[in-house]
């Protein structure tokens, strides 16, 4: 691609995340790298705008202490958890942590990373750790209390009374790979760190998920060969240190997929081979007992350090100087200055945006326990976003980073469901919502994985299986590009027929998900106003995928293009014409032709009038004498419950609020054929976007109260069509809440619809983010506006109420 291109660094360098007063959250596409691997995060920069207070529940969102209160959706728990179902989620966007407190008084965590990839391209946990105290402190005399503050990502623990009483803290750094652990009590007590592995020698997982490498169900076990999970390592010859790592010194997946796959042609690194990833615990005062213990001296203090580290490609000698190396840089900072950094990190982060939802009318207690529940929600999957959204690769459905051992499934904590793959319907669902909270750097991550590591394959697997150029990317891809194994078939390549794509007709011919990157893309532009974003990435990226559209169908006697054979998501598998890239294709045409002269060449802008040219009406169907949208032109053999006539509403918003055809969505939505508002189904967000207020509340509260039963933290949703915790299911969350208050037609030059769905009898104060760099700050209560600050000034006429409501006086 053209020149502004990211270069990635094969050693470590720490580089300590600056926070400081700017005018947009914007991160340059040449920044946003991981925190503690073989990509660093550089400095970004986040505005500074203190949160003004809004009743007494803002009040408590305004950290002005390194040690702040706790705030209104800080999770409390009065008893400690039996197991690993009762933990908390803590990272720092590449790190994480599943902690909780066993009624012995042990700290115990599961610690994850980003780019953990074990040697079948299966996404391991780095390890466990134990803290144990002696004296144990005492959980059962009524003392407990366990809070995650959300305002600074910390878990605080007290229990005990007296001289018992003890404190501890764990927080994963903002800003450094590493986890700190405090202890604090009223006498002196022994410490003890404990590593506690289950990867100790090698095994064969029983069963496989329906991405891993090895599936093969014409095989009677379905498996085509045995999936071998190798040791991880223990350090030795350690004095003040204990630690371990997994080393990958095979590779099961790329070579054989790309073989298989007819891909061996394009050269790229192997992803797996040589990944080693791993854990140093160091201690103030710490002493090697042996192997698997450190301890510290007896004190009324202790401060454990978990520094943690994956290196591409390493021999473990190369990880263990890069650790060591973390280990010194990390200590090359004091303290103190370490949690003051990492606290304004997280106070710029909740300073970006946020939605309270706040309740009145008649059915008061009902009404303000459910606007509680989903603004709660909203925060925390916020949260869980920011915990997991600033590493190597995207965040993952099945489970984020956040997965445990559950009963009956193979692997331990290793386990998700559905395995390790990408699936983009999927995959895009974390992301919908975050350029309106401002969180563009979460979104790096999806755009270095899509943009710099699949598309390029996709252009070679474009011309090696269609013949012509551009870019198709498949819907379901390992984080190097290649398909999963059981998705392409185990028929080789070159003892394929004519028909050289997938064997899978789940998505043989799904084609959406370059349109939706695109337009996705388009709205970070749109929001950002990032020029080189634009010319070195989007531009490029839109003309490979638009490309293939033009190339790959033929037109037909009116001119326009035949899009058969082809598919309506998953579910109507023989189309004519699919909604989804029907809407992709206009929408992903119009944007870029709003794009203007200045931001645009003659090429560029001649290949768009001529395709959109080419592209056939939004297909619609009739319904009682009246026309609705429509899965497609032409649709049959209905294998799937999603609602692919919709997509004209969303994600590409053709129809909707403000926009020409709202009734054509409006009927496709009450005739639809499958109906829900848990994992990845959207009725929720159709309704927000159609201003059905009701509809989408009434829905958005059953989601927000759909947690896993047997979870304890209350935003752990699922399984429902993934695993737990299911990233699907809280995406659409926020995006569907962001939806009720605020949408922002697409495009540099559109409209602002504040209000658009939302529902008479709940209050609300929001502040959310619009195109062209725009915040709209706005209280809703008692039936009147009361607020509405937009930034910069001039958009203020870009703003739409709804009918019948007056603009709040002047100065407001």
């Amino acid at each position: 691609m053209p020149g502004g291109r990211r270069t990635a660094t094969a050693v470590l360098t720490e580089v300590t995340l600056v926070v400081k007063p700017a005018a947009a959250a914007v991160p340059p596409r040449t920044m946003g790298r991981c925190i503690g691997g073989d990509r660093v995060l550089d400095s970004v920069t986040f505005p500074g705008i203190k949160v003004a207070a809004w009743i007494v529940v803002l009040a408590a969102w305004v950290p002005s202490q390194v040690d702040s209160p706790d705030g209104p959706y800080d999770v409390r728990w009065r008893t400690p958890s039996r197991d690993a179902s009762g933990s908390m989620p803590l990272g720092n966007g590449d790190i994480g942590l599943n902690a909780w407190v066993e009624p012995n008084g042990d700290l115990l965590c599961y610690v994850s990373k980003t780019d953990a990839w074990g040697d079948n391209a299966r996404l391991l946990k780095v390890g466990k750790i134990r803290i144990r105290l002696d004296p144990a402190p005492e959980t059962s005399d009524g003392s407990f209390q366990q809070v995650l503050r959300l305002q600074d990502a910390t878990m605080v623990v007290r229990c005990g009374k007296g001289d018992g009483a003890v404190e501890l803290k764990v927080w994963v750094d903002a800003n450094r790979p590493v986890v700190h652990i405090t202890v604090a009590g009223s006498v002196p007590r022994r410490a003890r760190a404990v590593i506690e592995l289950w990867r100790t020698e090698r095994r064969e997982l029983p069963s496989l998920e329906v991405s891993d490498i090895l599936l093969d169900r014409s095989k009677p076990d379905q498996k085509r060969g045995a999936t071998i999970v190798e040791p991880d390592t223990v350090l030795t010859k350690t004095v003040d240190r204990i630690g371990w790592f997994h080393h990958n010194s095979k590779s099961i997946g790329p070579a054989l997929c790309a073989e298989i796959q007819g891909l061996a042609g394009f050269r790229q690194e192997d992803p797996l081979l040589g990944r080693t990833f791993g854990a140093v615990i160091t201690a103030l005062g710490g002493r090697r007992v042996d192997a698997l213990n450190l301890a510290t001296p007896e004190s009324k203090t202790h401060r454990f350090s978990v520094h943690v580290l994956t290196k591409h490609p390493a021999t473990p000698r190369q990880w263990r100087t890069a650790i060591d190396d973390v280990v010194a840089g990390t200590r090359g900072e004091a303290f103190p200055d370490r949690r003051r950094a990492h606290v304004r990190w997280w106070k710029a982060f909740w300073n970006r945006s946020w939605i309270h939802a706040a309740a009145r009318g008649p059915k008061r207690e009902l009404v303000k326990d459910d606007a509680q529940v989903v603004s709660r929600a909203y925060a925390l999957q916020r949260y869980i976003n920011a915990c997991a959204g600033r590493g190597a690769f995207p965040i993952k459905f099945n489970g984020s980073i956040f997965t445990v051992p559950w009963p009956g499934k193979p692997g331990d904590a290793d386990y998700r469901r559905w395995g390790p793959g990408y699936w983009w319907q999927n995959t895009r669902l974390p992301y919908v919502g975050m350029c309106a909270s401002g969180d563009f750097d979460l979104m790096q991550p999806l755009f270095r994985m899509y943009v710099d590591v699949v598309l390029p394959l996709s252009v070679h697997r474009t011309r090696t299986y269609c013949g012509h150029s551009g870019a198709f990317i498949p819907e379901c891809i390992y984080f190097w590009g290649a398909m999963f194994s059981e998705t392409y078939g185990w028929t080789p390549f070159k003892e394929r027929g004519q028909d050289k794509l997938q064997s899978s007709r789940w998505h043989k011919w799904e084609w959406v998900s370059g349109l939706e990157l695109v337009h996705l893309m388009l709205d970070y532009h749109d929001h950002t106003q990032d020029a080189a974003f634009l010319a070195n990435e989007v531009l490029p990226t839109a003309h490979e995928i638009l490309t293939f559209f033009d190339e790959h169908y033929e037109v037909g006697a009116d001119g326009k293009l035949v899009m058969h054979p082809s598919q309506a998501a998953e579910t109507w598998w023989e189309c004519t014409n699919p909604m989804p890239e029907v809407a992709g294709l206009h929408a992903v045409t119009a944007r870029l032709l709003a794009l203007g002269n200045d931001l645009s060449d003659d090429r560029q802008r001649a290949f768009w009038v001529a395709l959109k040219k080419k592209l056939p009406e939004l297909p619609t169907r009739e319904i009682d004498g009246a026309r609705a949208l429509a899965p497609a032109q032409k649709y049959a053999m209905k294998r799937n419950s999603e609602n692919p006539e919709l997509y004209a509403v969303y994600p590409f918003r053709l129809v909707g609020v403000g926009r020409p055809g709202l009734a054509l969505g409006l009927r496709a939505l009450k005739h639809r054929w499958d109906r829900g508002n848990s994992g990845w189904r959207q009725d929720d967000l159709f309704m927000a976007c159609l201003g059905l207020a009701d509809g989408a509340r009434d829905n958005l509260v059953a989601r927000a109260r759909n947690k896993h039963a047997q979870s304890r933290f209350p935003a752990f949703w699922g399984p429902n069509y993934d695993w737990i915790p299911d990233q699907d299911h809280g995406g659409i969350l926020v995006k569907t809440l962001q939806a009720m208050v605020l949408q922002a037609d697409p495009g540099l030059r559109g409209k602002i619809h504040v209000l658009p769905a939302w529902p008479r009898d709940w209050d609300v104060r929001f502040k959310l983010h619009a195109p062209q760099g725009t915040t709209v700050d706005c209280e809703y209560r008692a039936g009147r506006l009361m607020r509405l600050h937009v930034v910069p000034t001039e958009r203020r006429r870009d703003v739409i109420l709804p009918t019948g409501m007056k603009p709040p006086s002047r100065g407001r």
